[in-house]
């Protein structure tokens, strides 16, 4: 049985021949109780549209475009990886690699027997839709990473459910993720607090491009979920039915993060669970000539510029956080080797806040320090 595909070095012509500039495809298998089907993924350069087909469609679909519209192809089988390479002159050869199926020394897979909160061996349907795991509960080998992030911020989640839920009677625990993308977080979140810890929710996740929209919503019609609904929209100038209890988001882009959070605080939101991406605003506004002395080190060189950035967004937001009264942790969200976005910014309102005046002078003191003029500062301050 296939479990994933990827195309790869398409033709010039790609356009003509699928309809769209594609640059690579992903497949992955989907295992349902009757049958197996596949989803794809297909790239172009800046969008990203998913289609489901059949064992035998995605038989005949191999057979047209493997080593020929694209030139490479590597398909995953349970047992194999066959490498599908096509050249100039329309020539296919095919590779064949076995798969060692047999188990690992326990040496080598100790990491692995964790108690997860979705734990191995249990198939969990949402995961083994979004190819996760398969039909048995096994987590297929290439998606480990992902299912571990999952559990890793479930357990974030858990560990604040009790002082969010306090205040929350007789009324779903209402949920907000904002920039969901394919939303593994929010069909992780939803799982969790319904089936295993029982609460009755009403979660949203929103996003700017309609076709993961639209999937999204037939994977949680094709489930049967009650209390989550996708819908299309920016995160500037959404309007939440309902203020949400607790405002997640993963990898949303730049700013993106700091309309999220300003959302969050001006709606009074118990909790925030932010893991943020991309921090370009204050990388581009920099300039080590016009940035005190003491910087200077730390932006002479591009990477070490762009790292520090990164950190001086992240902690401006944990200070303007704590200004509005939220007690902040900053906290590895997944070890480095799995991803460089491993920072977790969550904030749980608190009561009254202390010394509001010293944060925001701190705040201020690395802005005018840096020449800087951030977001989060014109939302927060």
């Amino acid at each position: 049985m296939i479990i994933s595909v990827t195309l790869s070095k398409p033709v010039k012509n790609i356009e003509e021949i699928l309809g769209r500039p594609y640059q690579r495809i992903k497949i992955r298998a989907a295992n349902n109780s009757n049958s197996t089907s596949y989803m794809l993924e297909l790239f172009t350069q800046k969008q990203a549209f998913h289609e489901q087909k059949s064992e035998s469609e995605l038989n005949d679909f191999l057979e047209k475009h493997a080593g020929k519209t694209f030139k490479n192809t590597l398909i995953r089988t349970e047992s194999e990886e066959i490498t599908i390479l096509g050249n100039k002159k329309g020539e296919c050869r095919r590779l064949v690699k076995k798969i060692d199926t047999a188990p690992k020394p326990s040496n080598i897979t100790w990491n692995r027997k964790k108690n997860y909160l979705l734990p191995e061996g249990k198939a969990v349907p949402f995961l083994v839709l979004l190819g996760v795991m398969t039909a048995e509960g096994r987590v297929i080998n290439s998606k480990y990473d992902k299912f571990r992030q999952i559990n890793r911020f479930l357990e974030f989640l858990n560990d604040i459910l009790p002082q969010v839920t306090k205040s929350v009677q007789n009324r779903p625990l209402r949920i907000a993720d904002f920039g969901c993308g394919k939303s593994y977080l929010t069909f992780a979140v939803h799982y969790f607090l319904t089936e295993i810890k029982k609460i009755e929710v009403d979660i949203i996740g929103l996003d700017l491009k309609e076709d993961v929209i639209n999937y999204c919503n037939e994977i949680t019609s094709k489930l049967g979920l009650k209390g989550l609904l996708f819908a299309k929209g920016n995160i500037e100038s959404y309007s939440y039915e309902n203020s949400p209890d607790i405002m997640i988001t993963l990898h949303a882009c730049d700013t993106a993060t700091d309309y999220a959070l300003d959302y969050a605080v001006k709606h009074k939101a118990k909790a925030i669970l932010s893991v943020p991406c991309c921090q370009h605003e204050i990388n581009q506004q920099i300039d080590k000539n016009k940035s005190e002395e003491v910087f200077r080190p730390l932006l002479k060189y591009g990477i070490l510029k762009e790292r520090f950035s990164a950190l001086v967004t992240d902690a401006l937001r944990a200070e303007y956080l704590e200004n509005s009264g939220y007690n902040v942790q900053l906290l590895e969200f997944i070890d480095m080797e799995h991803t460089p976005k491993n920072i977790l910014i969550r904030a749980v309102k608190a009561k009254e806040t202390e010394n509001k005046g010293e944060m925001l002078e701190n705040a201020e003191k690395l802005i005018s320090g840096l020449q800087i003029s951030p977001s989060i500062k014109k939302l927060l301050s």
